[in-house]
């Protein structure tokens, strides 16, 4: 299967993809991507409704294959791992917290603006007047995310807040499976659930979306595929604890939505491979 060529898609008018086609490739400070294979498309991809049918099965079967293949090899591995962090650390070996995924929802007007248009009769109120019905939190399908433990059960007693270099939070065994990536693991039951892909931009949390959407122009846009195990950013990219980091991060992940295919994806899994054999990225 050509890997240029035109793929069938649904695809949505082009005024709603203004925006994101103006944006999806404006840095041009960006690490180099040249091995990344592009596609020739008539129009900017939104989000999973616009990759071809075969691109969507050929993408879903790997992630079923690959992931209950990789929890049945590796099971010793996730044991040793299990036994590790009870041992090093008190606390939970699982560690699970809510994480936010697909965003297949589409820009709509205000009601109260539809509202202010329509004249009503004389004797006739507008009830509810004033009230946004709209709600403005839900960002995308949240979903629980899991992976082992690697702070200590106190980190987020502050408040939720970004890992840093050298985060004295992380725990002694904790740093060692940041840095092989083996807290990551756990996440292949998400991938197996349908929650996540193996390749995809990575899931943020819900606490960090509201502000991160303001001050990271087209943020939300990185959303329209399912999040990743891995993903383009995360390879090159590593870790983001910043908004300038962050905002690279959104042009990859929309760079890798206009590029998404399978030869793609087995691109992105074997430099996961490296990343993970050099540690590089970790924090």
């Amino acid at each position: 299967m050509s890997s240029t060529a035109l793929e069938p898609a649904v695809l949505p008018t082009k005024d709603e993809f203004g925006d994101l086609f103006d944006y999806y490739v404006a840095d041009d400070n960006l690490p180099s991507t040249e091995w990344l294979t592009r596609l020739r498309l008539e129009r900017p991809r939104r989000n999973t409704r616009c990759l071809g049918e075969t691109t969507r099965l050929l993408k879903r079967i790997n992630d079923v294959v690959v992931s209950a293949t990789m929890l049945i090899l590796l099971s010793p591995v996730l044991l040793l791992v299990a036994i590790a962090v009870r041992l090093t650390s008190r606390g939970p070996v699982i560690f699970s917290q809510q994480r936010v995924g697909l965003n297949l929802r589409q820009k709509k007007r205000d009601r109260r603006q539809r509202d202010e248009e329509v004249e009503l009769p004389d004797g006739i109120e507008r009830r509810g007047t004033g009230i946004n019905r709209r709600r403005d939190g839900g960002y995308g399908k949240p979903f629980t995310l899991y992976k082992f433990r690697t702070m200590k059960v106190d980190a987020e007693k502050n408040g939720a807040q970004f890992a840093v270099k050298g985060d004295p939070r992380v725990t002694c065994i904790g740093r060692f499976m940041r840095k092989t990536r083996l807290d990551e693991l756990p996440q292949l039951w998400n991938v197996l659930r349908g929650e996540m892909s193996l390749v995809g931009p990575r899931p943020e949390r819900p606490e960090f979306i509201e502000k991160l959407s303001a001050e990271v122009p087209n943020y939300i846009n990185r959303l329209g595929l399912k999040p990743g195990l891995t993903g383009l950013a995360q390879v090159i990219n590593g870790y983001d604890n910043n908004i300038e980091s962050f905002k690279r991060k959104v042009n990859l992940d929309l760079l890798y939505l206009q590029n998404c295919c399978y030869l793609n994806d087995l691109k992105i899994m074997f430099r996961t491979i490296r990343v993970v054999l050099t540690g590089s990225g970790a924090l």
